[in-house]
């Protein structure tokens, strides 16, 4: 800082000095403009770094998309969206429940009789029973394998000409296992998603047979998915000709790499299709949306929306995304949003107990004008970004992550209240989830497939077990059904 003297003494040095010293200070204060103007920079963007970083920190499963797996072991005390029913927990009033009955004509009878009287010592081996005290166990019987030996005569006529006897068609073999231990070892494999390892020991253990290889469990799947693939096209087409279907994709390693495994799900059917791609390649290769015709369920991943179909949105993604802006910043916009939501979910499913097809036209336009004015509220609750400080960049500007969802909601009302003007379209895509999370357990069981072609073959035939799940059947019996030659064939339905 210059003192009064030193002032003094360049004024007295004239005017030449007293411009030169000027100029210098003149420039030593635009060079610290300069240098304040790039920390003011620095520190917004160390601001938003430190912002992000906090709301990575303070996301879990229940206020975005996270699997519960990510929690770690400080799991977040569940907060359930739903309002309270007010029933009593367990089962219900008129539940049929699960408990173990007699049954009327039991497999075996043992029978255990008095013979002399416990008082006076009487023999009572000729006297008739008042009543009989019944009990029933019901218990497995040893397992063991049964050996059935195929004889096919030969006879030569008198003719000279050879003759012999027809197996039946699926005796190929001089020594093989029949389709109710490859029906069992797939069910195993394949649906209790087992690994060879512990499936051979299993068998063996089971069977007290020492001949089951991992490499003979492995021809079962693959013989099993040969045998379903007409069926795998077959419920490919249905899905494509539905009205309504969900989408959903997750990563699957095989052979050491990451591949990604496609599912569309209606209520009746389940489709998966392996690729090394996720997106718009993958779309266009599974065949499906191409040419899809009804109304897609999907969580609003952008691939889904370049195609030209009806698009509804999983509003439990939304609503995950809306609690995190109540609960971590405040925005009270989310939360009369997340009220609103549910109670339109609720509406809708008052109305189809009450036997209607669809809410009333003064209820919808109640609801989409609620719906707008929410959006409006919060608009004004996140202004548009101040023009970045310093020179211009390219590209689009930055948004907080309540405008984000702003304009996601107003971009898109018809996709994301499709389920109040359609009762057919659900307000979530938990369908397609849940046949994709028996899908990453897996993995987690498991591990990598060894190959591609073991990730297409439990595709198909989880597929298959599950369509034939939806429609009633026990994945077992289903199985054995494919080893029969006679697979489930799931009815034609455009639901």
């Amino acid at each position: 800082m210059m003192t009064p003297e030193e002032a003094l003494a360049i004024y007295r040095a004239g005017a030449e000095t007293v411009v030169r010293v000027l100029l210098e200070m003149d420039a030593r204060i635009h060079a610290l403009e300069r240098q304040v103007q790039d920390l003011t920079v620095r520190l917004d963007a160390s601001e938003q770094r430190v912002r992000h970083l906090e709301e990575l920190l303070a996301k879990d499963s229940h206020n975005s998309s996270k699997p519960p797996s990510s929690d770690g072991l400080h799991k977040p005390k569940p907060k359930s969206l739903r309002s309270p029913s007010g029933r009593p927990t367990g089962g219900q009033p008129g539940h049929s429940g699960q408990t173990l009955r007699m049954v009327e004509k039991p497999d075996h009878t043992v029978s255990h009789p008095v013979n002399q009287c416990k008082g006076c010592g009487s023999s009572l081996t000729e006297q008739q029973p008042d009543r009989v005290e019944r009990r029933q166990v019901f218990d497995l019987p040893e397992p063991e394998l049964e050996v059935t030996e195929h004889q096919a005569e030969i006879k030569t006529c008198a003719c000279g000409c050879v003759n012999r006897a027809a197996f039946p068609p699926e005796v190929t073999a001089p020594v093989q296992y029949g389709l109710r231990v490859k029906s069992v070892a797939v069910y195993l494999k394949e649906y209790q998603l087992l690994p060879f390892e512990r499936l051979a020991e299993i068998m063996r253990d089971l069977f007290a047979c020492d001949t089951f290889s991992e490499g003979t469990l492995a021809n079962f799947s693959a013989s099993c998915s040969e045998r379903l693939e007409p069926i795998d096209a077959f419920i490919r087409a249905q899905v494509s000709a539905a009205a309504v279907a969900g989408f959903d994709e997750t990563g699957m390693r095989a052979t050491g790499s990451l591949h990604w495994l496609h599912t569309v799900s209606t209520r009746w059917l389940t489709w998966y299709f392996a690729h090394d791609k996720r997106g718009r390649e993958a779309m266009d290769a599974a065949g499906v949306l191409p040419d899809f015709k009804g109304r897609a369920v999907h969580d609003f991943w952008d691939p889904y929306l370049k195609y030209d179909c009806g698009h509804a949105f999983c509003n439990a993604h939304l609503l995950r995304e809306l609690v995190f802006l109540w609960e971590e910043q405040g925005q009270e916009w989310a939360k009369t949003m997340i009220d609103h939501l549910l109670a339109i979910k609720t509406a809708v499913g008052t109305a189809r107990q009450n036997g209607q097809s669809a809410l009333t036209a003064e209820d919808l336009d109640g609801f989409h004008a609620r719906y707008i004015q929410i959006v409006d509220i919060g608009y004004e609750q996140n202004p548009a970004p101040k023009p970045p400080q310093g020179p211009k960049r390219r590209g689009r500007r930055k948004q907080s992550k309540g405008r984000n969802l702003l304009d996601r909601f107003r971009d898109h009302p018809d996709g994301i209240l499709a389920f109040m003007r359609d009762f057919a379209v659900p307000f979530d895509n938990n369908l397609s989830e849940r046949d994709l999370r028996m899908m990453k357990l897996r993995q987690k069981i498991s591990g990598t497939f060894r190959s591609f072609d073991a990730l297409v073959d439990f595709c198909r035939i989880r597929g298959y077990v599950s369509t034939a799940r939806k429609n009633g059947l026990n994945a077992l019996d289903a199985l054995r059904r494919v080893f029969l030659g006679k697979p489930f064939m799931p009815a034609v339905n455009t639901e």
